[in-house]
C-alpha cells in the first residue's frame, strides 16, 4: 500500500499552492536550514562577483574614454586617466604622471583643437580584463584610421595596448600603458613603441 497517491501533473499544479501554504506556516526552525556560515559567504561570493563585474566595466569605460579624449585632443581629460605616478609608453618615448603625460601629447600631437570631426580616429577592440583586487591588467587592440585622398577611412596603423592598472582614489586609472606598433612593424627598443 502507498503512504503518497502518485498525483498526475494537473493534480500536481493544483497542489502547489497548498504545499505553499504548508511551507509558510511552518515555523522557522521547522524549516530545512543551510549549514552555519553559508548565507555569509554566499552573499560575500556574491558582492565579490558583482564588484568585479563593476570593475571590468569601469575598465572598459577607461579604456574607451582613453581613444575618445585622444581623439578629441583634450589632452588634460586623457592624462588624468592615469595614475598620480601611472607611465604612458610609446612611440613618442614615455612619460609619468598626469603632467608629463599630457605634455609629452602636447609636444608630439600640438595643444590646440582636435583636426577637422572625422579627419582620424581610433577603433578599440577586443578588450580582455583581469581583475585582482586593487589592480587589473588589460590587453587590447587599436586602429588608427586617416581620411584617404578619396575621403574613405583608410586604416593607417594597427597594434596592441598592454596595460597594468590600479584603483586610485575609488576609481580605475592606468598605472602602465604600452602602446605597441603591430603594423607596420616597427624596430623598436624595450619599453618604447610607435604611439598611439
Amino acid at each position: 500500500m502507498r503512504l503518497f497517491p502518485i498525483l498526475t501533473a494537473p493534480a500536481a499544479i493544483a497542489a502547489a499552492p497548498l504545499v505553499l501554504a504548508l511551507s509558510l506556516a511552518l515555523p522557522a526552525s521547522a524549516q530545512p536550514q543551510p549549514p552555519a556560515g553559508a548565507a555569509k559567504s554566499g552573499d560575500a561570493s556574491l558582492a565579490a562577483r558583482i564588484q568585479r563585474l563593476e570593475d571590468i566595466e569601469e575598465i572598459r569605460v577607461l579604456l574607451t574614454d582613453y581613444g575618445r579624449f585622444l581623439d578629441a585632443h583634450d589632452l588634460a581629460s586623457y592624462s588624468h586617466l592615469f595614475a598620480h605616478d601611472g607611465e604612458w609608453v610609446g612611440g613618442f618615448g614615455s612619460a609619468k604622471g598626469p603632467a608629463g603625460i599630457q605634455a609629452l601629447m602636447e609636444k608630439n600631437l600640438g595643444s590646440g583643437p582636435a583636426p577637422k570631426p572625422g579627419s582620424t580616429f581610433h577603433i578599440l577592440t577586443n578588450f580582455m580584463i583581469d581583475v585582482h583586487g586593487n589592480t587589473a591588467t588589460a590587453w587590447s587592440r587599436w586602429v588608427f584610421v586617416t581620411t584617404g585622398a578619396d575621403n574613405r577611412p583608410t586604416p593607417a596603423m594597427g597594434g596592441h595596448y598592454d596595460d597594468t592598472l590600479v584603483r586610485e582614489d575609488g576609481h580605475w586609472k592606468f598605472q602602465r600603458r604600452v602602446a605597441v606598433n603591430d603594423i607596420p612593424k616597427t624596430v623598436s627598443t624595450p619599453g618604447a613603441t610607435t604611439p598611439k
